[in-house]
């Protein structure tokens, strides 16, 4: 595989500085001690480029060639084998990783993505072709409400037509809102929004909203908060990978979740890895169908270049992994839905959240505001192909 760090360093240090950083991602000890002629020929890292970076002073672009085999073919491991010991190091950053075709087919990759999605928000027996709009997303917020105040809450936004009502990410099972109490409730609430809707007619009676609560904790609570999800028949999934782990995130996507995934960014901003890999690239291929990232002009200080990467990389023709839809979010107003979505074309689902839940008493009108702008931003019509067809789902 081959591995792209910028380094900080003086060029006259740079050669040196580049070999001893593939050690450390390889064998991780004094090349001399390394007796094995197989070790010596075929793991022991290659420094295969060395370039001035264009963008930093005192920073260099290495590349390196790392053997696919130390992976073990299993996306955490395959974290750290790039990453691990020398995210420890402040002096290095990753930017980019280019995977062998046969390894990028062992990974689970979006199994919904984008046409997923729209498949996930229409009414049950109706197929995926025909316009291919933005979507709506929204937050259950704040932390601290009881169970029945979030379900209430869920049921005037979908009321109002937002397409995916999610946890906030830092609603899990607190004893305010428990999981086991709290999902039912919120389920329960989408699904009369839904009905009212139908019984109501006119434009939204074909609309449907899915409730997307926060899976959170070790390998047994996780267990039993999918099954209990599963159960109450939700729309969707929010996790957030680099906290409950990569390799059980990946283990979500490959069957265990049967619903389309959203990944949620939190702790990912700690690790000095690029966005458009990390949130882009990477967290589609273990497995999310779409995912968070912070949109430029809001609380976060990304650039517009760096967003717009993050969604091509979500995106782009990948070997045969779906497209994952990119989510801009964090502090955006509902005033910047036309712009945003000009920006990032149709496949493409908008999260605003506290700029409704501003509007108090009159939420209702503000979230079907919400609502209309995104369905009528960047409309195009689209047709499903072979390649683009995800698995039918129904709920």
């Amino acid at each position: 595989m081959s591995v792209r760090y910028r380094l900080q360093c003086s060029a006259d240090a740079i050669d040196a500085r580049a070999r001893a950083l593939a050690i450390e991602q390889s064998i991780e000890m004094p090349i001399e001690a390394v007796r094995d002629e197989r070790v010596r020929t075929e793991i022991v890292g290659e420094v295969v480029g060395i370039e001035p970076s264009a963008q930093q002073h005192d920073r260099f672009d290495v590349v390196l060639a790392l053997a696919i085999e130390t992976t073990g073919d299993e996306p955490g491991q395959m974290l750290n084998m790039v990453f691990g010991n020398c995210s420890l190091q402040p002096d290095v950053e990753l930017i980019d990783l280019d995977l062998p075709a046969a390894t990028l087919a062992k990974l689970p990759g979006p199994r919904f993505g984008i046409a997923g999605w729209r498949a996930a928000v229409s009414p049950v027996g109706e197929g995926r072709e025909g316009t291919g709009r933005a979507l709506s997303c929204t937050a259950l917020k704040p932390q601290g409400l009881d169970a029945p105040a979030l379900a209430e809450l869920a049921y005037v936004l979908a009321r109002a037509a937002i397409d995916v009502v999610k946890d906030d990410h830092g609603i899990a099972d607190q004893a305010c809102a428990p999981f086991a109490q709290r999902v039912p409730l919120v389920q329960r609430a989408i699904e009369r929004a839904n009905r009212e809707k139908r019984e109501a007619g006119g434009a939204l009676a074909g609309h449907r909203s899915i409730y997307a609560p926060t899976l959170s904790g070790g390998p047994r609570r996780l267990a039993a908060q999918l099954a209990l999800a599963r159960d109450e028949g939700v729309g969707a999934l929010l996790c957030c990978p680099m906290i409950i782990g990569v390799p059980a995130f990946a283990e979500l996507a490959r069957a265990e979740a049967g619903v389309p995934l959203l990944a949620h960014p939190a702790l990912a901003g700690h690790l000095r890895i690029a966005p458009p890999l990390l949130l882009g690239r990477l967290f589609r291929l273990f497995g999310a169908d779409a995912t968070i990232f912070p949109n430029w002009g809001g609380r976060f200080p990304h650039s517009r270049a760096e967003c717009l990467a993050i969604a091509e990389r979500a995106r782009e023709p990948l070997a045969a992994h779906r497209p994952a839809l990119p989510v801009p979010a964090g502090g955006m107003r509902l005033e910047r839905v036309d712009e945003i979505v000009e920006a990032y074309g149709p496949d493409t689902m908008l999260l605003i959240g506290g700029d409704l839940l501003r509007a108090g008493d009159a939420l209702a009108e503000r979230a079907a505001q919400f609502a209309r702008r995104v369905a009528g931003a960047g409309r195009v019509e689209t047709e499903t192909t072979g390649e683009d067809r995800a698995e039918r789902f129904d709920g």
